[in-house]
């Protein structure tokens, strides 16, 4: 498996292997943010195959109760692994590490990322990773569909935030 940042060439093949239901412009949204320089589009490939991503969001959650509480933290946004048969065989652990890995790169001492609180498989991963709770918040984001309709969306959540100073520096 190779977990890279997204180039430009990507944008159609995720689009074709990874959906994004109610989201056709998703992996481009995400690309042009990188481009932008305001986030690293990370995407894990098996046989030329993307088979999961997730965005690190330079300046942090949107949400301002997390803000609040972590100021601009970098976050790990998006993560998926596709399709889900795939899922609980490494591939969010290594993009999550990848993740840390930017994060210490540019001087970052913690990463954090959202968790729906009906999703109990991912909060146990990220636990065993060592990310902690620090706020409940609410994720709202919206889409457009193909009539050009804008849909809101909200859902409960909890941030987490991983230390990424080894104890004792």
């Amino acid at each position: 498996m190779e977990i890279r940042p997204c180039r430009a060439a990507d944008v159609p093949v995720l689009a074709r292997h990874i959906p994004a239901p109610g989201a056709p412009t998703r992996h481009a949204d995400r690309y042009a943010r990188q481009e932008a320089g305001a986030g690293t589009y990370l995407v894990a490939w098996r046989d030329g195959v993307p088979v999961g991503h997730g965005q690190v969001r330079w300046d942090g959650c949107a949400a301002p109760e997390v803000r609040a509480v972590v100021g601009e933290c970098p976050e790990l946004n998006g993560l998926d692994v596709w399709p889900e048969g795939l899922r609980g065989r490494g591939i969010g652990t290594a993009l999550i590490h990848a993740a840390e890995e930017l994060v210490r790169e540019r001087g970052g001492t913690a990463l954090g990322l959202g968790v729906a609180d009906d999703n109990p498989r991912a909060a146990a991963l990220y636990a065993r990773l060592g990310y902690e709770p620090v706020a409940p918040y609410t994720d709202r984001w919206g889409w457009t569909d193909a009539e050009g309709r804008t849909h809101a969306c909200a859902d409960a959540c909890v941030f987490l935030v991983r230390s990424l100073v080894a104890p004792g520096d």
